[in-house]
């Protein structure tokens, strides 16, 4: 193991956790109120010193966002690597950056 947590991984493991569509407007309204917190961490520039002082911090709040939109992504079907590589290539083409995604990484 190389200590990297790919999406795929991360969104595995939050279904088999946490999934529950009868709560999906559930998940939805704490993704809000997860970005409301995310929103004051980054104002007051709350950022974790180290693991034991995560609590209420950008760290803290950035992976709840990101928790709720993978389990609202398990709900729908929706595999969040496959729609990055899509959503890449339709953005290069609206937007040439020349960076390329590189499926795999």
């Amino acid at each position: 193991m190389d200590g990297k947590t790919t999406i795929r991984y991360l969104q595995a493991y939050i279904k088999e956790k946490d999934f529950h569509p009868e709560l999906l407007k559930d998940y939805f309204l704490k993704l809000t109120e997860e970005v409301g917190e995310l929103s004051r961490a980054m104002r007051k520039g709350l950022k974790a010193q180290n693991s034991s002082e995560i609590v209420g911090t950008i760290d803290e709040e950035l992976y709840d966002v990101i928790y709720y939109a993978l389990a609202i992504a398990n709900i729908y079907g929706v595999d969040i690597e496959e729609v990055a590589k899509m959503k890449s290539a339709l953005t290069e083409s609206r937007y040439p950056s020349g960076v390329k995604f590189e499926e795999g990484r």
